[in-house]
């Protein structure tokens, strides 16, 4: 199987690297100034589970001469229709896409480009970040892939995946329920990203303050309510563990759309804030914590991009 990373960031870059360090076959679309980098200090990683510095294959888009079995789409969401057309050479009949976003709304957008078909689901669980120096730091010990036919049914091609994951220094899983899964992801995004952007704080801080731990609630509440209305009702027991995950005491959690607006960068706040307000209001569903998040998102996100 030959697998094609977009983007060479925390993401990409380390899932991607502990397969090339585990032999497999990957390459990695880059832009010209990431191309640069890795090509002088190689791929680095520095992780709990032990570093490797890589000499990854690299193209760029203009560079792909034709169709690979599947691609990994690691690119930040406001990046992604730019990446979509960068990507058509390599996407053929039989090409699986399996796309590490955020939100949902990318689902609909490559379903429109490439049509149903190619697209695998998949979600990832790692804590990682791009230091000064380009080296990809791992921030904890968790390290998961899990990936699947988005109906839920087995299928060759999945199988096929697997055993292509497996064994790669990190946690891989094939799921019948990675559609579910994928909301899920939604729901702690959203909930995490809205409470620590709108509050400045992490979850300690804001669990510490009067009605901090109330705010919290109330904002899971609102997000749970538009998913069990337009995508698929989250398990009690994920619940369980997102409640308590968001009111944690001394939890010095955050999530990183709020590291990115620490530091003036872009953030993800359409597709994983102003999304989900929407289709709460085309389904006829109050938000107003929601509202008031994605308000204030926006506000900061017109302040960065402004001359």
């Amino acid at each position: 199987m030959r697998l094609l990373v977009v983007g060479a960031g925390a993401t990409g870059g380390y899932f991607g690297g502990r397969l090339v360090q585990a032999g497999r076959d990957v390459t990695f679309l880059v832009r010209p100034r990431r191309a640069e980098q890795l090509r002088a200090s190689g791929l680095q990683i520095v992780s709990p589970h032990g570093d490797v510095t890589l000499e990854p294959k690299l193209v760029a888009a203009s560079e792909i001469a034709g169709p690979y079995d599947a691609v990994l789409l690691t690119v930040k969401a406001f990046a992604l229709e730019a990446a979509l057309a960068d990507i058509a050479p390599a996407v053929g009949p039989e090409t699986m896409i399996l796309p590490v976003l955020n939100g949902m709304r990318h689902v609909d957008l490559i379903t429109a480009r490439f049509g149903a078909r190619v697209l695998v689901g998949c979600v990832c669980k790692v804590a990682a970040m791009i230091d000064d120096a380009g080296r990809i730091m791992q921030l904890a010990k968790f390290q998961e892939l899990a990936y699947g036919e988005m109906n839920g049914a087995p299928s060759a091609r999945t199988e096929a995946l697997d055993r292509f994951m497996q064994n790669a220094g990190f946690d891989a899983r094939l799921t019948p329920t990675i559609a579910r899964e994928m909301w899920e992801k939604w729901v702690l995004l959203a909930a995490m990203g809205g409470i620590t952007c709108l509050m400045r704080g992490n979850i300690g801080e804001i669990e510490a303050v009067p009605g901090g731990t109330e705010f919290a609630v109330g904002f899971l509440d609102e997000v749970v309510s538009v998913v069990n209305a337009v995508g698929e009702k989250p398990t009690e027991g994920f619940l369980a563990a997102a409640k308590a995950m968001l009111t944690a005491k001394g939890s010095g959690q955050a999530s990183s759309m709020y590291r990115d607006l620490q530091q003036g960068n872009p953030v993800e706040a359409d597709q994983i804030v102003g999304d989900l307000l929407a289709r709460g209001k085309r389904a006829g569903i109050a938000t107003p914590l929601v509202g008031a998040a994605y308000a204030n998102l926006s506000i900061y996100q017109r302040r960065i991009a402004a001359p």
